[in-house]
Protein backbone atom coordinates (compact mmCIF):
# COMPACT_ATOMS: atom_id res chain seq x y z
CA UNK A 1 0.00 0.00 0.00
CA UNK A 2 2.72 2.17 0.73
CA UNK A 3 4.49 1.60 -2.24
CA UNK A 4 1.02 2.78 -4.33
CA UNK A 5 0.60 5.85 -2.51
CA UNK A 6 4.30 6.31 -3.24
CA UNK A 7 3.43 6.18 -7.03
CA UNK A 8 0.45 8.02 -6.74
CA UNK A 9 2.58 10.90 -5.25
CA UNK A 10 5.21 10.71 -8.19
CA UNK A 11 2.36 10.98 -10.74
CA UNK A 12 0.93 14.03 -9.42
CA UNK A 13 4.32 15.37 -9.19
CA UNK A 14 4.77 19.07 -10.84
CA UNK A 15 7.63 18.49 -12.95
CA UNK A 16 9.23 22.06 -14.12
CA UNK A 17 12.71 21.32 -15.72
CA UNK A 18 13.91 23.97 -14.51
CA UNK A 19 17.57 23.33 -15.27
CA UNK A 20 16.62 22.50 -18.86
CA UNK A 21 14.69 25.78 -19.19
CA UNK A 22 17.67 27.66 -17.56
CA UNK A 23 19.97 25.99 -19.48
CA UNK A 24 18.31 26.77 -22.23
CA UNK A 25 18.44 30.55 -21.82
CA UNK A 26 22.18 30.46 -21.40
CA UNK A 27 22.96 28.83 -24.84
CA UNK A 28 20.54 31.16 -26.05
CA UNK A 29 22.97 34.22 -24.86
CA UNK A 30 25.82 32.59 -26.14
CA UNK A 31 24.33 32.31 -29.69
CA UNK A 32 23.75 36.34 -29.49
CA UNK A 33 26.57 37.03 -27.61
CA UNK A 34 29.25 34.95 -28.44
CA UNK A 35 28.34 34.35 -32.29
CA UNK A 36 30.75 37.10 -33.94
CA UNK A 37 33.79 35.58 -31.93
CA UNK A 38 32.96 31.88 -33.57
CA UNK A 39 32.62 33.78 -36.40
CA UNK A 40 36.50 35.32 -36.07
CA UNK A 41 37.39 31.91 -34.44
CA UNK A 42 36.28 29.15 -37.21
CA UNK A 43 38.43 30.40 -39.98
CA UNK A 44 41.40 30.41 -37.18
CA UNK A 45 40.50 26.80 -36.47
CA UNK A 46 40.02 26.03 -40.37
CA UNK A 47 43.62 27.69 -41.07
CA UNK A 48 45.13 25.88 -38.23
CA UNK A 49 43.77 22.47 -39.58
CA UNK A 50 45.44 23.69 -43.31
CA UNK A 51 48.66 24.00 -42.11
CA UNK A 52 48.62 20.96 -39.97
CA UNK A 53 48.84 22.55 -36.90
CA UNK A 54 47.23 21.50 -33.74
CA UNK A 55 44.75 22.58 -31.02
CA UNK A 56 45.72 22.40 -27.62
CA UNK A 57 43.14 22.19 -24.73
CA UNK A 58 43.87 22.97 -20.86
CA UNK A 59 42.40 23.12 -17.81
CA UNK A 60 42.02 22.23 -14.21
CA UNK A 61 39.70 20.15 -11.83
CA UNK A 62 36.27 20.30 -13.78
CA UNK A 63 37.60 22.01 -17.02
CA UNK A 64 39.56 19.48 -17.97
CA UNK A 65 36.53 17.94 -19.33
CA UNK A 66 36.65 20.17 -21.96
CA UNK A 67 39.95 18.69 -23.70
CA UNK A 68 38.60 15.02 -23.10
CA UNK A 69 34.99 15.91 -24.56
CA UNK A 70 36.96 17.78 -27.69
CA UNK A 71 40.05 15.38 -28.34
CA UNK A 72 39.50 11.72 -30.13
CA UNK A 73 36.11 12.53 -30.31
CA UNK A 74 33.85 10.93 -33.27
CA UNK A 75 32.58 13.60 -35.30
CA UNK A 76 35.49 16.05 -34.22
CA UNK A 77 38.62 17.48 -35.71
CA UNK A 78 41.53 14.81 -35.25
CA UNK A 79 44.04 17.52 -34.42
CA UNK A 80 42.61 18.47 -30.95
CA UNK A 81 45.04 17.80 -28.14
CA UNK A 82 44.06 17.17 -24.48
CA UNK A 83 46.77 18.66 -22.00
CA UNK A 84 45.82 15.93 -19.40
CA UNK A 85 47.95 15.95 -16.35
CA UNK A 86 47.00 13.89 -13.48
CA UNK A 87 48.50 16.64 -10.28
CA UNK A 88 45.18 19.12 -11.42
CA UNK A 89 42.48 16.48 -12.13
CA UNK A 90 39.72 15.74 -8.98
CA UNK A 91 40.82 11.63 -9.76
CA UNK A 92 43.17 12.46 -7.35
CA UNK A 93 40.98 14.16 -4.53
CA UNK A 94 38.66 17.17 -5.13
CA UNK A 95 40.41 19.31 -2.41
CA UNK A 96 43.78 18.21 -3.71
CA UNK A 97 43.09 19.58 -6.86
CA UNK A 98 41.84 22.80 -5.94
CA UNK A 99 45.09 23.32 -3.93
CA UNK A 100 47.44 22.01 -7.02
CA UNK A 101 46.05 24.59 -9.06
CA UNK A 102 47.08 27.41 -6.80
CA UNK A 103 50.69 26.09 -6.87
CA UNK A 104 52.81 28.71 -9.55
CA UNK A 105 55.34 26.74 -11.39
CA UNK A 106 53.39 24.02 -12.04
CA UNK A 107 51.90 25.18 -15.62
CA UNK A 108 56.15 25.33 -17.11
CA UNK A 109 56.32 21.62 -15.83
CA UNK A 110 52.79 20.85 -17.92
CA UNK A 111 53.49 22.85 -20.89
CA UNK A 112 57.29 21.22 -20.90
CA UNK A 113 55.58 17.67 -21.55
CA UNK A 114 53.90 18.62 -24.65
CA UNK A 115 54.52 19.50 -28.12
CA UNK A 116 53.73 22.88 -28.53
CA UNK A 117 54.96 25.02 -31.70
CA UNK A 118 54.24 28.33 -33.31
CA UNK A 119 51.26 28.36 -35.66
CA UNK A 120 49.34 26.17 -32.49
CA UNK A 121 46.09 27.42 -30.99
CA UNK A 122 46.12 26.64 -27.38
CA UNK A 123 42.55 27.16 -25.28
CA UNK A 124 42.63 27.54 -21.59
CA UNK A 125 39.70 26.97 -20.12
CA UNK A 126 39.07 28.54 -16.29
CA UNK A 127 35.37 29.49 -15.17
CA UNK A 128 36.64 31.69 -12.65
CA UNK A 129 39.89 32.68 -14.38
CA UNK A 130 41.40 33.51 -10.63
CA UNK A 131 43.62 30.47 -10.42
CA UNK A 132 47.86 30.25 -10.85
CA UNK A 133 47.94 27.17 -13.14
CA UNK A 134 45.80 28.27 -15.74
CA UNK A 135 47.12 32.09 -15.61
CA UNK A 136 50.60 30.68 -16.31
CA UNK A 137 49.52 28.10 -18.47
CA UNK A 138 47.95 31.55 -20.71
CA UNK A 139 51.75 33.67 -19.80
CA UNK A 140 53.95 30.75 -21.11
CA UNK A 141 51.95 29.76 -24.31
CA UNK A 142 52.46 33.81 -25.06
CA UNK A 143 55.65 33.98 -24.55
CA UNK A 144 56.07 31.05 -26.55
CA UNK A 145 54.30 32.41 -29.37
CA UNK A 146 51.06 30.08 -29.35
CA UNK A 147 47.70 32.28 -29.99
CA UNK A 148 46.00 31.66 -26.52
CA UNK A 149 41.91 31.59 -25.97
CA UNK A 150 40.46 32.15 -22.56
CA UNK A 151 37.19 30.13 -22.10
CA UNK A 152 35.71 32.11 -18.61
CA UNK A 153 33.15 32.67 -16.56
CA UNK A 154 33.28 36.86 -17.42
CA UNK A 155 30.46 37.86 -15.02
CA UNK A 156 32.28 35.93 -12.39
CA UNK A 157 35.95 36.54 -13.30
CA UNK A 158 35.44 40.48 -13.18
CA UNK A 159 33.99 40.60 -9.53
CA UNK A 160 36.19 38.80 -8.27
CA UNK A 161 40.25 39.22 -7.19
CA UNK A 162 43.16 37.11 -8.70
CA UNK A 163 45.33 34.21 -6.70
CA UNK A 164 48.30 34.76 -9.22
CA UNK A 165 50.89 36.75 -7.99
CA UNK A 166 50.48 39.09 -11.18
CA UNK A 167 47.00 40.41 -9.98
CA UNK A 168 45.82 39.33 -13.75
CA UNK A 169 42.72 36.73 -14.70
CA UNK A 170 42.49 34.52 -17.43
CA UNK A 171 40.86 37.02 -19.48
CA UNK A 172 43.15 39.63 -18.77
CA UNK A 173 46.28 37.62 -20.26
CA UNK A 174 44.92 35.78 -23.12
CA UNK A 175 44.86 37.10 -26.61
CA UNK A 176 41.37 36.16 -27.51
CA UNK A 177 38.39 35.71 -24.99
CA UNK A 178 35.59 33.61 -24.86
CA UNK A 179 32.66 33.38 -22.39
CA UNK A 180 30.53 31.09 -21.23
CA UNK A 181 27.65 33.31 -20.19
CA UNK A 182 26.88 31.27 -17.23
CA UNK A 183 25.68 33.50 -13.59
CA UNK A 184 27.89 34.26 -11.03
CA UNK A 185 29.38 30.61 -9.19
CA UNK A 186 28.59 28.47 -12.23
CA UNK A 187 25.04 28.13 -10.77
CA UNK A 188 21.72 28.89 -12.48
CA UNK A 189 18.95 27.76 -9.82
CA UNK A 190 18.55 28.00 -6.43
CA UNK A 191 17.36 24.73 -4.02
CA UNK A 192 16.19 24.54 -0.56
CA UNK A 193 18.68 27.98 -0.07
CA UNK A 194 21.61 26.79 -1.99
CA UNK A 195 22.76 27.09 -5.04
CA UNK A 196 23.00 24.45 -7.59
CA UNK A 197 22.46 23.69 -11.73
CA UNK A 198 26.00 24.16 -12.60
CA UNK A 199 26.72 25.10 -16.30
CA UNK A 200 29.87 25.97 -17.41
CA UNK A 201 30.68 22.52 -18.21
CA UNK A 202 27.96 22.35 -20.91
CA UNK A 203 28.51 25.53 -22.42
CA UNK A 204 32.10 25.36 -22.85
CA UNK A 205 31.33 22.15 -25.05
CA UNK A 206 28.71 24.25 -26.86
CA UNK A 207 30.64 26.69 -27.53
CA UNK A 208 33.88 24.63 -28.81
CA UNK A 209 31.81 22.27 -30.92
CA UNK A 210 30.15 25.49 -32.96
CA UNK A 211 33.23 26.29 -33.78
CA UNK A 212 34.80 23.31 -35.00
CA UNK A 213 31.30 22.79 -36.78
CA UNK A 214 31.93 26.05 -38.61
CA UNK A 215 35.34 25.52 -38.86
CA UNK A 216 34.31 22.23 -40.86
CA UNK A 217 32.09 23.62 -43.00
CA UNK A 218 34.68 25.88 -44.49
CA UNK A 219 36.82 23.88 -44.97
CA UNK A 220 34.32 21.49 -46.98
CA UNK A 221 33.31 24.54 -48.62
CA UNK A 222 37.19 24.86 -49.57
CA UNK A 223 37.08 20.78 -50.78
CA UNK A 224 39.86 20.72 -48.03
CA UNK A 225 39.82 17.25 -46.77
CA UNK A 226 38.69 17.52 -42.70
CA UNK A 227 40.20 15.34 -40.55
CA UNK A 228 37.14 14.14 -38.97
CA UNK A 229 37.20 10.78 -36.71
CA UNK A 230 34.35 8.60 -37.40
CA UNK A 231 33.23 6.23 -34.33
CA UNK A 232 34.89 2.91 -33.57
CA UNK A 233 31.84 1.45 -33.08
CA UNK A 234 30.67 2.60 -37.14
CA UNK A 235 31.89 -0.34 -40.02
CA UNK A 236 33.41 0.70 -42.66
CA UNK A 237 35.69 3.37 -40.93
CA UNK A 238 39.34 3.57 -39.89
CA UNK A 239 40.78 6.04 -37.92
CA UNK A 240 44.35 4.58 -38.18
CA UNK A 241 45.75 7.12 -40.81
CA UNK A 242 44.46 10.11 -38.73
CA UNK A 243 45.87 8.89 -35.53
CA UNK A 244 49.23 8.35 -36.98
CA UNK A 245 49.21 11.97 -38.69
CA UNK A 246 48.90 13.80 -35.37
CA UNK A 247 50.28 11.11 -32.95
CA UNK A 248 53.99 12.59 -32.06
CA UNK A 249 51.80 15.78 -31.25
CA UNK A 250 48.82 14.77 -29.56
CA UNK A 251 49.88 12.48 -26.40
CA UNK A 252 47.58 10.71 -25.57
CA UNK A 253 46.81 8.97 -29.03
Amino acid sequence: MKGREHNVSEGTMNYEFEYLNRLTAVIDEIHQSQKEKIKTLAPMFAQNVKDNHIIHIFGTGHSHMIGIEMYGRAGGLANINAMLDADVLPSNGARRSGDVEKLPGLADIIYNQYRITKGDIMIIVSNSGRNTVPVEMAMRAKKEGIFTIGLTNLKQSQAITSRHSSGKKLYEVVDFVLDTCVPFGDSMMEIGGAKTGPASTIAAMVILHTIVNEAMQLLAKEGFPTPIIQSQNLDGFDNDAMYARYEDRVRFF
